[in-house]
């Protein structure tokens, strides 16, 4: 009897599995998916001539923005920095932002 007294009055201690359950991971939600929009235009060429199309792909310093966040496919984003590169040695568009 004094065994079963010694078991109940043992502290009880927290294991790591314990610990996992008590700090709660959050996820952000799923954002939709972004898509080409030269896939969706079925556009053939980007025409390099067309600065006002291509200012939607530079930031206001001049860089050429990412895939991750323009949303263009490896293909068009590839002809997308040809045809920026392009407009900037025609002057059409900054090398440098302002």
């Amino acid at each position: 009897m004094s065994e079963e007294v010694k078991e109940q009055t043992a502290p009880v201690e927290e294991t790591q599995d314990t610990q996992t359950v008590e700090k709660k991971k959050y996820k952000r939600p799923a954002s939709k998916k972004k898509v080409c929009a030269f896939c969706t235009d079925k556009t053939n060429v980007i025409d390099y001539k067309d600065g006002a199309k291509l200012r939607r792909y530079i930031t206001e310093n001049g860089k050429i923005l990412p895939r991750r966040q323009t949303g263009t496919c490896s293909k068009h984003q590839r002809e997308l920095a040809t045809a920026i590169k392009r407009a900037r040695v025609m002057a059409i568009l900054p090398f440098k932002g302002e």
